[in-house]
């Protein structure tokens, strides 16, 4: 199956190379990922001889691996772990995260034989941990040592997909060593789709693993001078929004300034390249974020758009509300617990399908409000500028949640070495 497999990939590159071909000439991004997806540009030999490889596909999972990162930093040493991420945004996080926490960190090959054969020749990992997702065949049927999926969760699209094609993924599967997954549900559809059952521990979310971060945070305090020096406005903070639901914001905080006259939005799309966009859309004054890094923020602005990744995080501490994007356009939802780790009151939309279990504790324990479009959007947050005291008390039960479903990163560690390591 495998050679069948790599026949379609073939068919498929000659037939589509005069499409994807602009699609490299023109983004950026992939221009300058191309080369070293495809091995020509790759220059990274590890310190240590056999090296623990963590791969992550995008800054979601990047993100993820943080605290397990720093785990397997603290239990083998720097030198014997390496990083990879699969995208230019990744790849920049994970440089920016890792630097002090890897020996090297590159890009994953492309699912291509001989770019596989490079990276694992020259890597010579002990075992590779994959975080969450990006399952590519070649590669697993090319690496001889472990290869385990922690924090992994499967989506009922993915779910899906995978059984169309149970002949061939169950034999894809069926090379995961280890399984770390996310929920019961996750672990039934792992042992469905070929991972042996023994092979599998349900062990939480390591999202929930984060380092905790400290109101008093440098950066913190830097962000709260530049965009409220004087502590008089009113914030609400909507993250990883996609497009659509820029409008569905706009027509909310232009609502909630006819009453809420200091109110400020602080927006950041998932997609940093559709900022401007995202000031049209929005249609109000507004600034980029790094504009005002040089410049200062206008006395009067409704809304501050967010041009680079990897502050949304902190920008949350600055919030009164927090809103998650990806929730309201059916684009399966992004990560509630970093709102929620600085007490904030939680708010996202009915599309929680990539984050369903953690959605599931958030509204039944009362840290998270559901919306469901622009009404409820405005009247939701009207009702918590409103009522201080209703706000801090979802905030509280946010940051309770947090701290109760601590332990994923400890019983992976456990599950990947073994109770005798």
């Amino acid at each position: 199956m495998i050679l069948l497999y790599n026949i379609l990939i073939f068919i498929a590159l000659i037939v589509g190379f005069p499409f994807i071909l602009p699609i490299i000439v023109f983004s950026e991004k992939r221009r300058k990922t191309v080369l070293h997806r495809l091995t020509l540009i790759f220059d990274h030999s590890p310190s240590a001889l056999n090296p623990i490889w963590i791969h992550a596909l995008s800054v979601g999972e990047v993100l993820s691996a943080v605290p397990l990162v720093h785990a397997m930093n603290a239990r083998v040493g720097r030198k014997r772990v390496v990083f990879s991420a699969s995208t230019y945004t990744g790849f920049t996080m994970a440089e920016k995260l890792f630097r002090d926490h890897a020996d090297t960190i590159f890009y994953f090959p492309y699912d291509i034989p001989f770019c596989i054969r490079r990276v694992i020749n020259r890597i010579k990992p002990l075992m590779m941990i994959m975080v969450e997702t990006d399952i590519w065949p070649n590669f697993l049927f090319a690496m001889k040592a472990p290869v385990m999926l922690v924090n992994a969760r499967l989506s009922n699209r993915s779910y899906t997909g995978y059984r169309r094609f149970l002949f061939f993924t169950k034999q894809i599967f069926a090379k995961f060593s280890k399984v770390c997954a996310q929920t019961e549900e996750d672990a039934r559809r792992f042992a469905d789709l070929g991972v042996s059952a023994e092979n599998i521990l349900v062990s939480g979310n390591v999202k929930f693993d984060q380092p905790e971060i400290s109101s008093a945070d440098q950066e913190i305090a830097d962000l709260r001078h530049l965009l409220n020096p004087d502590n008089a406005r009113k914030i609400i903070v909507a993250g990883s929004t996609h497009e659509g639901e820029e409008a569905i914001l706009a027509q909310s905080i232009s609502q909630l300034k006819q009453e809420f006259k200091n109110l400020l939005l602080i927006i950041a799309p998932r997609d940093t390249n559709r900022a401007q966009t995202v000031r049209g859309v929005l249609q109000c004054s507004s600034q980029m974020l790094s504009d005002i890094e040089h410049t200062g923020i206008a006395g009067d602005i409704d809304a501050v758009v967010v041009d680079r990744i990897g502050i949304l995080r902190k920008l949350y501490a600055l919030a009164d509300i927090a809103f998650v994007g990806g929730s309201l356009m059916n684009f399966g939802g992004h990560n509630p617990i970093e709102p929620a780790a600085f007490a904030k009151p939680v708010l996202f939309g009915p599309d929680m399908s990539s984050f369903k279990e953690i959605a599931r504790i958030f509204l039944e324990r009362g840290g998270a409000i559901e919306v469901h479009d622009a009404q409820s959007l405005y009247a939701t947050c009207r009702q918590l500028l409103s009522d201080r005291k209703k706000a801090e008390n979802i905030g509280r039960r946010a940051v309770e949640i947090f701290s109760a479903n601590k332990g994923a990163v400890e019983k992976t560690m456990r599950w990947v070495w073994g109770d005798n390591h």
